[in-house]
């Protein structure tokens, strides 16, 4: 079993920037990739970021440029800095954690919300 903690949510101000935390305890040297995803009202989640054990890193063409993920391993922590932030990021992140079977545990989601 891996447990997840986001933090860092709230609201902010359109180009307005937002440091989103995630720890994983439990199983942890199981896991392979951390990320975060997001899911808007009305909307399927979708990927933000990725990054593996090894720190190759993927993102959602939505946020290439403005998102970095980064991760402390031993801190068993993934941090999402999250720069230039648009009214079309508000969402709930949820935090993701997959062993290398495949298998992958949730966190319980953080609010973001962008607006003036």
């Amino acid at each position: 079993q891996v447990q997840l903690v986001e933090s860092g949510g709230g609201l902010v101000q359109p180009g307005g920037s937002l440091r989103l935390s995630c720890v994983a305890s439990g199983s942890i040297f199981s896991i392979n990739v951390m990320g975060w995803y997001r899911q808007a009202p009305g909307k399927e989640r979708e990927p933000v970021a990725t990054i593996t054990s090894g720190g190759r890193t993927d993102y959602g063409d939505s946020v290439k440029g403005r998102f970095t993920i980064s991760r402390d391993n031993a801190k068993n922590t993934v941090y999402l800095q999250m720069n230039s932030l648009k009214p079309e990021d508000t969402a709930v992140y949820y935090c993701l954690a997959r062993q290398r079977s495949g298998y992958a545990y949730w966190g319980q989601g953080t609010q973001v919300t962008v607006s003036s």
